[in-house]
């Protein structure tokens, strides 16, 4: 029986390292668009079931587009599941060469689904609003900065203040501009802007950085955002479910969207309130809202339908 060939791919700023499982060697080449293209080029000798390397911001997307264009299976994987994944193989040491090696090898024994990669458009519209995000978090840290500062000092700061909001609306009407270029998000954004509840930070959000959405099943669009409760039992111990891990930006969204949801959207203040009348504690009915609110958002996209009030 043929072997399959499973593919790791360490990658770093410059150079990447890469580990082929039925030519046990390890190649280097540069980040760059030739590196790209050599690795391409040795990658079509081979009958590819898998590749997989971590998701490393900036810096893995090139080299996935170029592979994902010639049609080859990229699975980019959590980092943290690739750590626990080699501490349970006895991997104490920590090189390039190594992270490919174990990389390939979580490819082998776990399979990671090979999920579609963004295009262009999507990526430059989740790259403005990450910086949205940002401009918001430097302003909070300057207004913080405000109590107690002298009159130099808060000139100062109210003169940077002031630079930000103007970069953080520039960036909206970027957004706005960019959402009604496309027919297809046009579309989405228009489903998603008449839940009461949303407003265009968390649709832009949601596009951007969300694009499994309706794609998925519930539980998977759940635990790919991180609102998917996890059991904690052992023997007769039986602990407080909890959730973690998924896309913090996208949660902290959907919570500012459901909080406000829990007020002026009748499905999810009714489902609120029957919560916490049953005795569920505030924080804990709240991420059951996130976690309704994200269902049903994923099933109109999936459909393409409205928002229906019970």
């Amino acid at each position: 029986m043929k072997q399959k060939t499973y593919v790791g791919i360490d990658i770093a700023k410059e150079k990447f390292d890469v580990f082929i499982n039925t030519d046990p060697r390890i190649a280097q080449f540069d980040n760059t668009p030739s590196g790209h293209q050599a690795l391409i080029s040795l990658l079509e000798t081979y009958e590819v079931e898998l590749i997989a390397m971590e998701a490393t911001g900036k810096y893995h997307g090139p080299l996935c587009a170029a592979l994902t264009l010639k049609t080859l299976p990229v699975a980019v994987v959590n980092p943290r599941q690739v750590k626990n994944f080699a501490r349970a193989l006895g991997k104490r040491a920590k090189t390039d060469t190594i992270d490919a090696a174990v990389l390939c090898r979580f490819a082998q024994a776990i399979e990671p689904p090979v999920r579609e990669q963004n295009d262009v458009q999507t990526q430059r519209l989740a790259g403005m609003v990450t910086r949205r995000r940002q401009l918001i978090e430097i302003r909070t840290a300057e207004l913080n900065r405000l109590e107690g500062a002298l009159y130099e000092a808060s000139q100062s700061i109210h003169a940077h203040v002031n630079w930000l909001n103007q970069q953080i609306s520039d960036i909206d009407d970027d957004i706005h501009r960019q959402l009604k270029v496309m027919p297809v998000w046009q579309e989405k954004a228009r489903l998603l802007e008449e839940v009461k509840g949303l407003g265009k930070v968390t649709v832009s959000t949601l596009l951007a950085l969300l694009p499994e959405l309706g794609k998925l099943t519930r539980r998977e669009i759940s635990a790919l955002v991180g609102v998917c409760p996890y059991a904690h039992e052992s023997g007769k111990m039986k602990g407080q479910r909890t959730i973690w891990g998924g896309r913090s930006a996208v949660r902290a969204a959907l919570y500012m969207a459901t909080l406000s949801a829990t007020r002026s959207n009748k499905t999810i203040k009714e489902f609120y309130d029957r919560l916490v009348a049953r005795g569920k504690a505030k924080k804990v009915a709240l991420t059951a809202c996130i976690r309704k609110l994200l269902t049903i958002l994923n099933a109109m996209l999936r459909d393409n339908r409205q928002w229906v009030t019970n």
